[in-house]
């Protein structure tokens, strides 16, 4: 079965873009190098094609959206019914098991939700919110998405859109680019400021022309948008996030408010609440960490974690591993077990070999998003 392209395809070919297969997309991993889109986010401002997310509308049928906010609630932890007009939030997928089935973001748009979830788990996503009663669940299937990101983004998107420089971190807005209504959020997946753009497929080549166009923005792929999210400690679902992994161990209890916690008004109701909760309380038994691997060798996924250079059984393995061009060395993610604190010292076994990784906090690099 042949990739699915995206509206931005023939772009992409244009520029030369290396493509790959991912989750069923034909999209670029780079076009000028992993590295130097990876530092030309960092200093200026980058345009990414993530149109294969799925993107999804949530209606009421009854007209009023807080039945849709409360049936929400049902499969996640996080706050619906706290979401101001005009605001996006991050939430979780979770089984009966504590585990997440997905990450996503979610916008109130006054009279309906706008969803965004991950490509390859689209589908899982659609029929799991199509089985919430009141509810009428549209997938957009004709509208691209782009991620501007970088310390240049507002100045870039400004030029075409004045009112983008009203956003602040996490707002979500319908704006307007000749004629066009974009769909705005002020968020990203690089630990940069920046802004995703839903756009109609048939404006996304000249809305990405007009932005290619400034000197200071350029195109970046797949490979980059992985190193900056590694180096911004953002975890992607398949890595950090799965069935067995609860959000707490994942590090991301701040995305269960203390209106969904135990005590809280609206406490559990959502798939694997028990677990969650508990975990919230007593701590869990495991934490995703960041990890600084000594020399230059990339430890890669799936590399076996030992507590030293003798023991045999590991302790665990990386989730996440690359190059982190801002860091000026490898870097990686695993679930190692509580006891190890930052600064600590555990080992990734390569080919036979014994690397010494320190144990770091996260992120790596510090966000810059605009408050």
């Amino acid at each position: 079965m042949s990739p699915i392209t995206t509206a931005l395809h023939p772009l992409h070919v244009e520029l030369g873009a290396r493509l790959v297969d991912f989750a069923g997309w034909e999209l670029p991993v780079s076009y000028s190098g992993v590295i130097a889109e990876h530092q030309h986010t960092r200093q200026a401002a980058s345009l990414f094609d993530v149109s294969h997310m799925g993107q999804v509308w949530l209606r009421p049928t009854s007209g009023n959206l807080a039945e849709v906010a409360t049936a929400l609630e049902r499969l996640t932890p996080a706050s619906v019914l706290g979401l101001k007009t005009w605001r996006q939030r991050y939430g979780l997928f979770t089984d009966d098991n504590g585990g997440v089935l997905d990450d996503f973001m979610f916008a109130n748009h006054e009279d309906r939700f706008h969803v965004v979830v991950n490509a390859a788990r689209t589908e899982h996503d659609l029929a799991l919110l199509r089985t919430l009663p009141g509810i009428e669940v549209e997938h957009l299937t004709d509208r691209a998405l782009l991620a501007l990101q970088g310390p240049r983004a507002e100045q870039a998107l400004a030029t075409l859109v004045p009112q983008a420089t009203e956003l602040v971190f996490m707002d979500s807005l319908p704006l307007t680019w000749n004629g066009v209504e974009l769909w705005v959020s002020r968020s990203g997946y690089t630990g940069e400021d920046g802004f995703e753009i839903s756009v109609p497929d048939d404006h996304a080549i000249p809305l990405a022309r007009a932005l290619l166009a400034l000197d200071w923005v350029a195109p970046a792929g797949l490979g980059a948008r992985d190193s900056l999210r590694l180096e911004a400690g953002m975890p992607l679902y398949g890595h950090e996030l799965a069935p067995e992994i609860t959000p707490v161990q994942a590090g991301l209890g701040w995305a269960i408010p203390k209106v969904r916690r135990s005590d809280g008004s609206r406490a559990g109701g959502y798939p694997g609440s028990e677990v969650i909760l508990a975990e919230l309380a007593d701590g869990p038994t495991r934490l995703r960490v960041g990890l600084r691997p000594e020399g230059r060798a990339v430890v890669r996924e799936g590399t076996p974690v030992f507590p030293d250079t003798e023991a045999t059984t590991p302790i665990a393995q990386i989730t996440s591993g690359g190059f982190g061009p801002s860091v000026g060395g490898p870097v990686a993610m695993a679930m190692l077990p509580t006891r190890y604190a930052p600064g600590q010292v555990v080992h990734a076994e390569v080919r036979g070999r014994r690397i010494p990784m320190t144990v770091t906090d996260l992120p790596l690099i510090p966000h810059s998003y605009k408050r």
